[in-house]
């Protein structure tokens, strides 16, 4: 009988180390995957204080190689030809450097195309180029804060 009990309390000594492992090794992966969400977050901050918050000169230098080089533009929308595209002077007073893009002209943002995006280094991952009747703007898309803008390089393009 002596040995049946030692083979039971060894097995109840198992089963404890055992449960106590699968909770460590539990505590030890939500620990993991918080360290990474932090590093990850830390990193995708870091790499927005170390980009500028404007165009970097090699980006100005690519977008207007891009638009003088023959790139595929549309016409403008009738009631913008019209004013030689300019938007209309309340709407273009609000497109200013730091200011906000209101609602009327988020509605009308394209996104800059593939093949130049492709060209040009990365943004942090809530910024993002896109385009605005004959500018390209920089935009913070958390706040739709504009950061920069290249004024009608579209237009200098297609002499408009």
């Amino acid at each position: 009988m002596a040995p049946i009990n030692n083979h039971l309390v060894t097995v109840v000594k198992m089963e404890k180390i055992h449960s106590q492992l699968m909770n460590m090794s539990k505590k030890i992966l939500v620990l993991s995957f918080a360290v990474v969400l932090l590093l990850g977050a830390s990193w995708a901050m870091a790499q927005s204080k170390d980009r500028p918050a404007y165009f970097l000169p090699e980006e100005r230098k690519i977008i207007y190689e891009y638009y003088h080089q023959g790139a595929p533009t549309r016409g403008l929308p009738p009631g913008l030809a019209k004013r030689g595209g300019k938007l209309p002077p309340g709407l273009q007073k609000q497109l200013d450097k730091n200011g906000r893009l209101p609602p009327g002209l988020q509605k009308r943002l394209q996104p800059v195309p593939a093949d130049l995006d492709r060209r040009l280094p990365r943004l942090p991952e809530l910024w993002e180029r896109v385009i605005l009747e004959r500018d390209v703007i920089l935009i913070d898309r958390r706040t739709n804060r504009i950061l920069d803008i290249i004024e009608n390089v579209i237009a200098l393009a297609t002499d408009r």
